[in-house]
């Protein structure tokens, strides 16, 4: 049987191990993880392009999108454009030179995916994942409950 605290020590354990796989990464570009975190969260959900997208859907606090956005569009990795018709809205695109860095980041999380799942069979990563979606979908409802 599965305790709380196993529940809770896997994603701490995850987030170490995943954290340190872009370790040369961020050594090289000089980049923080959280911008990596927005610069992948772009790459991955095409369409939630804004930072309050980044804010809600990846859980990183306003200010810290509001930086990471500062340095990758200062590095010349993000664009900023306005929106057709709302100009208060600000859609973030990753530039030609911020693509290889996407993909490179792309590349190291799925591998990361790889690496959790090798010890089991195809047919148990199914399943897994399959759960594993399950327990998530389930912890939402309870925040939302949480919070109304």
């Amino acid at each position: 049987m599965i305790t709380v605290a196993q529940l809770t020590r896997l994603p701490r354990r995850f987030l170490k191990y995943y954290d340190r796989q872009f370790l040369p990464l961020l050594e090289r570009t000089g980049l923080s993880m959280r911008e990596i975190h927005v610069l992948l969260f772009l790459a991955n959900h095409p369409g939630q392009d804004t930072a309050r997208d980044v804010t809600e859907l990846r859980g990183l606090a306003k200010s810290q999108v509001s930086q990471a956005v500062e340095v990758l569009a200062g590095r010349g990795l993000l664009a900023r454009r306005a929106d057709g018709e709302d100009r208060r809205v600000v859609h973030l695109e990753i530039t030609g030179q911020g693509g290889p860095l996407a993909r490179e980041a792309q590349a190291l999380q799925a591998a990361c995916g790889r690496r959790l799942l090798a010890g089991l069979t195809e047919e148990e990563q199914t399943v897994f994942l399959r759960l594993l979606e399950r327990v998530l979908e389930e912890t939402e409802k309870l925040e939302k409950e949480r919070l109304s």
